[in-house]
């Protein structure tokens, strides 16, 4: 999925600040110091794994996917390869979610199907910033050239798939097309969140997306205005080569898996790095996750966002989790212990 844009989602309808890093510590564990470690379906996640081991180049990995195809027991696999890494920053742990949305569209505009996904123009990508989004949805710079993907009934909807960066639309003879992001205008992303909470209609902690979609929906010519409140404005692809029943595809370029994928920091988690994570809150979450994704927003050593799937129940669900926990990076053996200090060693 691209993280990049979707992370916005993140950090600025949730409103998650940043925080002051200080200096990264590493503390090797043993698998009896993660929480729930036995329970989980080791199965499904090293198949999870699998799906971008090929990928990594490093030697100490590409022997470990070697060794990963023919081991008949998940769990020993893991505990045989790898040492479980903290890894630390000083900020407090975050876990948030994201998801693939799903809306309902047609290749050709009707009555209903009124509002177009556009892929970038040319003299776009030429600039370092084009028209606002104002801009764009007022005077017509893209309308009659043919850069229409597809079109779509609900222009709230989507706002926030430009917000995601990628989905599928859902077509009525019951097949799926699937889009991911293909540029901006490069204007910076406005929060529509803050700017509620600036106006005073709701508090910091009542925003969620799904707020926001109610209350556009209940105020429309306010919203529309609300909407353009911010600048950016996001240009798709077509995505032709994932099929419709796998996930979108993530940092790596291969399709993600539901409740299995996590997006990271990559200057702390390697991706496609198996990753513990142990998600509190009123849900707790005990589950090995691999980082497959990243996000502009997915800043830090403690900081992870959840794939939760595809479509408006996986929406709902990604907009209501903000919890703290903890998170444990599984590393090769020796990578494991090359990141300890000297003195340690």
């Amino acid at each position: 999925m691209t993280g990049w844009f979707r992370a916005a989602l993140v950090a600025g309808l949730v409103m998650t600040g940043a925080t002051a890093m200080s200096e990264t510590s590493h503390s090797i564990l043993a698998f009896s110091d993660l929480d729930g470690w036995e329970d989980d379906d080791h199965a499904e996640a090293l198949k999870t794994f699998l799906n971008t081991c090929g990928d990594l180049r490093a030697p100490d990995w590409r022997a470990l996917c070697a060794a990963a195809e023919g081991f008949s027991n998940p769990r020993k696999f893991f505990e045989l390869f790898f040492r479980p890494v903290l890894i630390e920053d000083g900020a407090e742990p975050l876990f948030t979610a994201y998801y693939e949305p799903e809306l309902d569209g047609a290749r050709l505009p009707d009555a209903r199907f009124r509002f177009p996904l556009y892929r970038m123009p040319p003299e776009a990508r030429r600039k370092a910033q084009w028209l606002t989004r104002r801009e764009i949805e007022t005077n017509g710079a893209l309308q009659g050239r043919g850069l229409e993907i597809a079109w779509v009934d609900d222009p709230v909807e989507l706002f926030f798939l430009q917000i995601q960066g990628s989905g599928r639309i859902r077509l009525a003879d019951g097949s799926f097309l699937r889009v991911g992001y293909g540029g901006s205008n490069g204007h910076p992303y406005r929060s529509i969140g803050v700017e509620l909470v600036r106006r005073g209609i709701y508090s910091a902690h009542q925003v969620s997306a799904q707020v926001i979609k109610n209350w556009v929906r209940r105020n429309p010519e306010q919203g529309a205005e609300l909407l353009r409140h911010n600048d950016s404005y996001v240009f798709f692809r077509r995505i032709s080569k994932v099929p419709a029943d796998q996930g979108p595809l993530g940092a790596m370029n291969r399709s993600i898996t539901r409740m299995r994928s996590i997006a990271v920091d990559p200057k702390y988690t390697p991706l496609g790095a198996p990753v513990w994570l142990e998600k509190d809150g009123k849900e707790p979450m005990r589950r090995l996750m691999i980082a497959q994704d990243t996000g502009s927003a997915i800043k830090g050593a403690q900081r992870a966002d959840i794939f939760f799937g595809t479509g408006d129940a996986a929406g709902r669900a990604a907009g209501r989790l903000k919890d703290p926990g903890r998170m444990v990076v599984l590393l090769p053996i020796q990578r494991a212990f090359a990141m300890l200090p000297e003195a340690v060693l």
